[in-house]
């Protein structure tokens, strides 16, 4: 049984990835996929934005206001950055009517505050997670 800070992390990652996918869907981007995972790893969000067919693969740090890891930008480790190659590969690989498609990573730092429970609305989601900032084009 996981532990219950866990299944908090849990939690609150899985709302991260929401309140960026809510933003990104309000200024017309697609969601082509949430956790999309492969043996190499997993992809927070892989999304279209609006206008000419380009992929993005988003990693989404959350963390609270008291983070160590600024906010987690520095989490995005050079090993991190392989591990994230390796799946956006496996997964052109997977799906090959994008590997024409131009692409990139970007990173989007969520701050979130509250208290969090096992079911957020997404208004909810909006009003306790704020997206800190959005990088495109990490590495």
């Amino acid at each position: 049984m996981a532990k219950p800070k866990k299944q908090q992390d849990h939690r609150v990652g899985t709302f991260g990835e929401k309140r960026v996918q809510l933003w990104l869907e309000a200024q017309g981007w697609q969601i082509r996929a949430h956790r999309w995972r492969c043996p190499w790893g997993e992809l927070d969000l892989i999304a279209q934005p609006s206008g000419p067919p380009a992929l993005v693969f988003i990693e989404v740090k959350t963390r609270g206001e008291r983070s160590w890891d600024h906010q987690g930008l520095t989490a995005i480790t050079p090993q991190k950055q392989t591990k994230l190659s390796q799946t956006a590969a496996c997964f052109l690989g997977k799906f090959p009517h994008y590997s024409t498609w131009p692409c990139r990573f970007d990173l989007a730092l969520v701050r979130y505050q509250g208290p969090i429970t096992p079911e957020l609305t997404p208004e909810e989601i909006t009003h306790q997670f704020a997206i800190y900032d959005y990088i495109e084009g990490i590495f």
